[in-house]
């Protein structure tokens, strides 16, 4: 395993993070979840994320029993708030309430003392920044959190953020949780480049597209039955790549994964891990085993030859495509 910085922080994580969104609304049993978190952190993968939604807690609970043989100092914690944790108005956002509610309640159950990243999962058009980024420096001073984050805020806002802090004197924010990888790129227009100036860390969540980027799927056929495609709880996150377009642009990687000695999905996390500014790139398994062929991604470069056959590949029909060659 590699690691890497968390932008201008001094918090240092694994190159590859391991997600516990796949157990929310799946057939994997506790036991194979624990199974892939212990033998990810035997593996060297420091960094786990949750969220406080998924499961509505069981999956923060489970993520904290399956660590906690492991030492405090060996792993990094991310959790999220902002999604509605019942019908409760009051019970879901980024105000100060919710926020302290919430971050009590998931270090309880995660059973620790601290949360090492706590991000804010989605903007909150209700709240103001100044009210969120506020509560979120009470919590720092309190030693309930270390660091905070953002996931899927548009440039705007990430700026926004960042100039508050300065203003007002509070803690940074110190990393951004946008979607990122060959089949969804809207990160490259602006919010990885403005997160390196700010000195955020870049975490990448969906880099295999949902599963869509390890060529599972066959243009014209149905899902195969045991993938999140044929899983009707995954169908709103599987809109927009999940298609026959999408699906053939995939199968054009494969001649290219195959000169460079490596499965499909290797070589997806290996142009996500090729920019400089991602700290860390977040994948999900549903067995200990899958995680073999994902950490091997970690050693695979890619040359400048192979990044542009990999933009003729996935270009769209009648579209040029191209990606800045920023490299580590």
């Amino acid at each position: 395993m590699l690691y890497r910085r968390v932008g201008d922080s001094g918090l240092i994580v694994s190159e590859l993070a391991l997600g516990t969104w796949r157990t929310y609304n799946s057939r994997i049993s506790d036991a194979e979840v624990r199974a892939a978190i212990v033998y990810a952190h035997h593996r060297g993968v420091t960094l786990f994320d949750t969220a406080n939604v998924y499961q509505h807690g069981a999956v923060e609970q489970l993520l904290g029993s399956a660590l906690r043989a492991s030492p405090r100092d060996s792993y990094v914690l991310c959790t999220k708030v902002g999604y509605p944790m019942s019908g409760d108005p009051d019970n879901s956002g980024l105000s100060r309430k919710h926020i302290v509610e919430q971050c009590n309640a998931s270090l309880r159950r995660l059973g620790v003392d601290h949360i090492d990243l706590y991000v804010c999962h989605r903007p909150d058009p209700l709240t103001s920044l100044e009210e969120t980024l506020g509560v979120l420096d009470d919590l720092v001073a309190a030693g309930k959190i270390l660091h905070a984050g953002l996931s899927s805020y548009p440039a705007a806002q990430l700026s926004a953020a960042d100039e508050l802090t300065h203003r007002l004197g509070l803690n940074r924010i110190v990393c951004h949780q946008p979607q990122y990888s060959l089949l969804v790129r809207e990160a490259e227009a602006g919010v990885l480049e403005l997160a390196r100036r700010l000195g955020m860390g870049t975490i990448a969540w969906a880099p295999l597209a949902q599963g869509v980027l390890t060529g599972k799927y066959q243009a014209g056929q149905l899902p195969p039955s045991e993938t999140r495609g044929a899983n009707r709880g995954y169908e709103r996150f599987m809109r927009g790549l999940l298609t026959d377009d999408a699906v053939r642009r995939v199968q054009r990687l494969a001649p290219i994964a195959t000169e460079l000695g490596v499965t499909l999905a290797q070589l997806a996390l290996a142009w996500v891990l090729r920019r400089e500014e991602i700290s860390s790139a977040i994948v999900g398994v549903s067995r200990a085993g899958q995680l073999d062929e994902l950490l091997t991604a970690t050693r695979v470069r890619i040359s400048p030859d192979a990044l542009d056959a990999i933009d003729a590949a996935m270009a769209e029909p009648g579209t040029a495509q191209a990606t800045p060659r920023r490299s580590r």
